[in-house]
């Protein structure tokens, strides 16, 4: 079964990559990706622990990852940041 190995492989360098990245939505996106991966080649290689904790995983990623998006539109609808007067003593 080959295609189950391409399978874990892809996961594999999902996780690489979501270690590569510098701002956290693409390591979140990536991170989810990796998830639904990993859960489908625990499954289809009977690996029911990695399917169980990739299971757990999701969630919370999406979850941080919708987190995340909220966050940043409700920056956007507050409009610019205006700097802080400087202070003179």
């Amino acid at each position: 079964m080959w295609w189950v190995d391409i399978v874990g492989y892809a996961a594999a360098f999902a996780v690489l990559g979501s270690f590569c990245m510098s701002t956290i939505v693409p390591l979140r996106i990536l991170a989810v990706v990796s998830n639904v991966l990993f859960g489908v080649y625990g499954v289809l290689a009977h690996l029911y622990p990695v399917f169980f904790l990739h299971t757990i995983l999701l969630p919370i990623n999406l979850f941080k990852l919708a987190r995340t998006g909220l966050s940043a539109e409700a920056r956007r609808a507050s409009g610019p940041i205006l700097p802080q007067a400087e202070r003179t003593e």
